[in-house]
């Protein structure tokens, strides 16, 4: 079976390569192929994953090598294969949910010119993601981690004839360069210290090297998981991203990249367990960023970008539940997986509203649109349902966990980051439930004419209609469309309860991950009582500004957090200001002390020889009667010497 490995990674490269150099004569059935293609990958895992459950847990990883890359002296790059139990729950999620977002694409993107390359470079991303987390070493890991960002890049500026896309294009790939030396950096800590950068070795070999190094590859692996999954300090293109097409949005956000820095931290925690000040920076920035991606989903109208937030903070909750080591693993993961489902399912649900309703995104401009989108409705509310952590659906059981492990860590920490991940909740039900009331309930406000807000502060009237504003004519989406939507809706529900059952999931994962039983102040029912309040509390609050009151079609000003939160919390500003002036005027000083010191040195120097030069030169007049006085002087000057001499 290992033999079928590459298939998995093959499929999609063969789909990428068919649709991007067919030309146009695939045109028609280019669609088609993106998506056989994805499914191809997503069958032979199902066959892998069926072959890998009937083997006994120690035994059922595989390898396959099928090449040597580059074989030099004691460098050796090898292009290997690896499918364990932690990289099976990945393709899984990456083929499954990539295949429903393929054939969503199919009716999503029906009108667009060029959906042939589109479906072209959703193969693409589908095949690096595969290859990130199928390799057995972290260089060839480096390869798939690149293949990600050029994809991701491809598809976000998608509608390059839009300058915002362009723009967000840009900044994601320039945001993830910066993580990406975070792991370019830590590959070759990697291979001074250990002499290789193949899994095994590396990790089996922790425990004898000083913690100092172990904690410097440590924190170069954060650095990159923190450009990848959109973690605090470089979380700033998440939010931009969202100028690409909405199944680009569920991809990304959902099953894929967000996703590889969880699986990266993951896959190294024997390094990160042999580094306690690395994962407790680990533990920081998930702290951090689940509040930072919640507060500014609560602000934001346009739907895409509300999620955005939302995606944010859940990736948040897996990067601390990551950092909390052997208790909390297996449940990163499966609420990873569980995440998967809703979070896709709840951007093809805003896909599909902005389907019905002319491409808006503004929720001012929305409401009472269930009766209008009964299966959008229906999904997305189940969607909505999960990740608020409603009892008994996914959400429920894989946050539930995280909190519980939160609290487990023990001391003074330990009620930290379990009020962290409980606030976290409150804020997750506040702003999920707001989305919901501003899009399917209360009064029609599409019926009305736009009015400007802070965050779309124009509106262009449709050309055809002269100028003149008209109304949209909100209506469900085709089958092919909705049918992934039921599917996810599906796996919303009943995801995590399965992996809860008798905690299967964790026995999945514990040979690779690894599991410890945490020893928590707080009782898991008393964790359970706790987040159900604060989900109550969420809603309460957002029924009593959203629900009970009419939607204004302008947003108002807002205190002095709501202003910032609608500008992401000033990070853009943070950068342009530290980074982008900051570094203006930086090289603008090293400009200068270049100018002054390394090219006044020289050019002083040259100046000083050319003075120097220019005197003796006077000596070299050509006129015998200038020599003859010279020879004159000097024999009178060895003359007085010689006297002197024999004087004393």
């Amino acid at each position: 079976m290992e033999n079928l490995i590459a298939l998995l990674v093959a499929a999609p490269l063969v789909g990428a390569a068919l649709l991007l150099c067919g030309g146009k004569r695939l045109d028609r059935t280019g669609h088609w192929i993106g998506t056989l293609f994805a499914a191809a990958s997503f069958a032979v895992g199902v066959a892998l994953f069926a072959d890998m459950l009937g083997r006994s847990a120690d035994h059922r990883a595989l390898h396959q090598h099928l090449f040597s890359w580059i074989p030099v002296g004691g460098f050796r790059a090898d292009v290997a294969f690896q499918l364990d139990q932690l990289s099976m729950t990945f393709v899984l999620l990456i083929t499954g949910v990539g295949s429903l977002i393929h054939v969503y694409s199919i009716g999503y993107m029906e009108h667009d010119e060029r959906r042939r390359r589109f479906f072209g470079y959703l193969n693409l991303f589908l095949a690096a993601m595969l290859l990130l987390v199928l390799a057995d070493n972290y260089l060839l890991l480096y390869v798939g981690w690149e293949g990600v960002g050029l994809a991701s890049y491809l598809l976000i500026g998608f509608w390059q004839h839009k300058p915002s896309a362009a723009t967000a294009a840009k900044k994601a790939f320039l945001v993830n360069r910066v993580g990406d030396m975070g792991l370019s950096i830590a590959i070759m800590l990697m291979f001074t210290t250990f002499g290789t950068f193949a899994f095994g070795p590396v990790l089996a070999s922790t425990g004898a090297t000083s913690e100092g190094k172990l904690t410097a590859i440590g924190l170069m692996l954060l650095l990159a998981a923190c450009g990848k999954s959109a973690q605090v300090p470089l979380q700033s293109w998440l939010g931009d991203a969202m100028e690409g097409p909405t199944p680009v949005s569920a991809l990304i956000h959902a099953a894929t990249m967000v996703t590889a820095g969880v699986y990266l931290i993951t896959r190294s925690g024997a390094i990160f367990n042999a580094a306690p000040d690395a994962q407790t920076a680990v533990v920081a920035v998930g702290a951090v960023t689940l509040l930072f991606g919640a507060i500014v989903g609560c602000a934001k109208d346009d739907i895409k970008k509300a999620l955005a937030g939302s995606t944010m903070s859940q990736i948040g909750y897996m990067i601390l539940a990551a950092g909390l080591g052997p208790i909390g693993y297996a449940f990163a993961i499966m609420h990873l997986v569980t995440h998967g489902f809703f979070k896709a399912g709840l951007f093809l649900g805003a896909g599909s509203v902005m389907h019905g309703m002319n491409d808006e995104v503004d929720m001012r401009r929305y409401g009472g649109l269930r009766k209008y989108m009964p299966v959008t409705f229906i999904t997305f509310g189940l969607g909505y349902l999960a990740i608020i952590g409603f009892p008994g659906l996914s959400g429920f059981f894989s946050k539930d966990k995280i909190i519980e492990a939160a609290f487990a860590k023990g001391g003074t920490e330990g009620w930290i980051l379990g009020g962290a991940a409980l606030l976290g909740a409150a804020i997750t039900a506040f702003y999920m439930t707001r989305v919901m009331l501003m899009t399917f309930f209360g009064e029609e406000r599409w019926r009305n004419a736009p009015t400007p807000s802070p965050d779309r502060p124009s509106v262009e009237p449709a050309a055809e209609t002269g100028g003149e504003y008209t109304p949209p004519h909100p209506h469900e989406s085709p089958k092919v469309m909705t049918l992934p939507m039921v599917v996810l809706a599906i796996g919303s529900v009943f995801a995590g309860g399965l992996f809860s059952l008798n905690e299967a999931f964790v026995k999945w994962l514990e040979p690779v991950t690894s599991f410890a039983h945490g020893h928590s102040p707080v009782s898991a029912t008393t964790v359970t009582a706790a987040t159900i309040a604060v989900l109550l509390l969420g809603v309460g609050v957002a029924w009593l500004m959203y629900g009970r009151r009419p939607v204004p079609s302008l947003a108002p000003r807002g205190s002095l957090l709501t202003r910032a939160a609608r500008r992401d919390l000033l990070q853009d500003d943070f950068n342009h200001i530290v980074f982008v002036r900051g570094g203006g005027h930086l090289t603008t000083t090293l400009v200068q002390l270049d100018h002054t010191l390394v090219d006044g040195a020289v050019n002083g120097t040259a100046a000083s020889m050319g003075g120097l030069s220019g005197l003796l030169r006077q000596l070299q007049s050509g006129f015998v009667r200038s020599y003859a006085v010279q020879m004159l002087g000097g024999a009178a000057v060895l003359v007085a010497a010689t006297l002197l001499m024999r004087g004393v």
